[in-house]
């Protein structure tokens, strides 16, 4: 390893570092990505033709740039798609979409609502982000659960429930994005083989949490208010609604019948989105504008644009640990170490994934290992589904492992010592269970 690869590395992993103490550091993980991002490619750029073969010495920069351009392409796709998401999430939950979701979940029952707390998470996290099916969720136990003690036990099935709903699903996580993106899963294949192992890693919890639930709920708050209610209709808050989330459905759809990049489909569906919410303001009396600053040029204003640029950062870093070979080297370690089991490597890194952002974990691997066109890495393949499940459900294990464990932990002040005491164990026997089960579909039925 040549001494510019060595410094690249040392590069990466301090900025890795830096982003994985966060909470001590208090410097935003999205610059420090940004900087990493920079520093490993300008070390690259002191030599790049000992990385680059073939190539006339005075046409170097050029390929560089080709290189870079590529890298940034692919990195894109997964961008863009990202903010269409959550603008379209934004537009349904500003506009009153998801009010429905809280009137559905009234009971007098402990049990009964655990359980309609832990489906409806696992069901709205295939569709949404994580954190937008946390935030809901945890709003709607506000006004269903009144004692803290009670509340932070769903308010943790709902993390376990959120991260297992994510990982089967081709638009449900970041990560699984990033791998339908580059084509190392389809839609039809890992919803198919991982939506059991992920049922089965969200129901073990559930089993074992509903022990500390006993007796019946206080009266629910029947004030339960209705956002956006002042602008739209029922109607046209179930139309906006049905178009946004049933869009975010029709996209996996959308890529088979056109063979167009998820992005494509996203900006369709956020394009159909926007005219309509335009022109049903349009059609607002002149002096009801109590609700105009919902607007899609307004909420366009309220995407998190520093998880956007973390993950420009992230990626463009991993690509170029890519181009210097280190993924590919550290990949073969790894098969040589585990002797090319692919259930100790995957289960390995999803245990690191509480630890650590999934999202650098995954964008490694997909350097480390390249498409084959058959095998287990082939589109669908034993290493890309079991990689979507272990990075998704992983999180799950510590509180700070996940977007929806940290957004659960500030929002019910869950300290980290609580979380691992009574909740750790139980995620990480739901996490075996569902490698078992997706190993029992591979060895016995598929």
């Amino acid at each position: 390893m040549s001494v510019l690869t060595i410094a690249i590395v040392i590069a990466f992993i301090l900025g890795y570092a830096c982003i994985a103490l966060e909470s001590v550091t208090k410097v935003n993980k999205a610059a420090v990505a940004l900087l990493m991002f920079v520093v490993c490619w300008t070390i690259y750029m002191i030599n790049p033709g000992q990385y680059i073969t073939g190539v006339e010495p005075d046409q170097i920069n050029n390929a560089v740039n080709d290189i870079i351009e590529r890298h940034l392409g692919s990195t894109s796709t997964t961008l863009f798609f990202l903010m269409g998401a959550m603008t379209i999430v934004e537009i349904v939950d500003q506009n009153g979409g998801f009010n429905f979701v809280r009137e559905s979940m009234k009971t007098k029952s402990k049990r009964t609502l655990l359980w309609r707390i832990a489906f409806m998470t696992f069901i709205l996290s295939a569709i949404l982000d994580n954190m937008t099916t946390t935030i809901v969720m945890i709003m709607v136990l506000r006004k269903l659960v009144k004692e803290h003690t009670d509340r932070i036990i769903y308010a943790s099935l709902v993390i376990i429930a959120a991260n297992s709903g994510g990982a089967f699903s081709p638009i449900g996580d970041v990560t699984t994005i990033m791998l339908w993106n580059r084509n190392l899963i389809s839609a039809a294949g890992v919803i198919k083989e991982v939506l059991l192992p992920s049922v089965v890693s969200m129901i073990i919890p559930a089993l074992i949490l509903q022990t500390q639930l006993k007796g019946e709920l206080a009266a629910p708050d029947m004030s339960i208010t209705n956002k956006g209610a002042e602008d739209f209709t029922s109607k046209q808050r179930k139309t906006i609604f049905f178009l946004g989330v049933g869009g975010l459905c029709f996209v996996p759809i959308f890529r088979y019948l056109t063979n167009l990049p998820p992005f494509v489909g996203i900006l369709l569906i956020l394009s159909v989105l926007w005219v309509t919410t335009e022109l049903f303001y349009h059609h607002l009396q002149k002096d009801e504008k109590g609700g105009m600053n919902k607007r899609v040029t307004n909420l366009l204003t309220h995407i998190d644009l520093s998880t956007i640029l973390f993950f420009l950062g992230i990626l463009m870093a991993v690509s170029c640990l890519e181009e210097v070979g280190v993924l590919t080297t550290a990949g073969q370690w790894l098969n040589n170490v585990s002797h090319g089991n692919h259930y100790i490597v995957t289960g390995v890194i999803g245990v690191i994934s509480s630890i650590v952002d999934n999202v650098p974990l995954v964008a490694g691997c997909m350097g480390m290992y390249p498409l084959q066109v058959a095998g287990d890495f082939a589109t669908d393949g034993i290493f890309w589904q079991l990689l979507a499940y272990c990075a998704g459900v992983g999180g799950s294990m510590l509180i700070i492992g996940s977007a929806a464990g940290v957004i659960a932990m500030g929002l019910e002040k869950i300290s980290f010592g609580w979380y691992m005491k009574h909740v750790t164990w139980i995620a990480f026997v739901g996490y075996l269970g569902g490698i078992f089960t997706y190993y029992l579909l591979k060895t016995f039925i598929y």
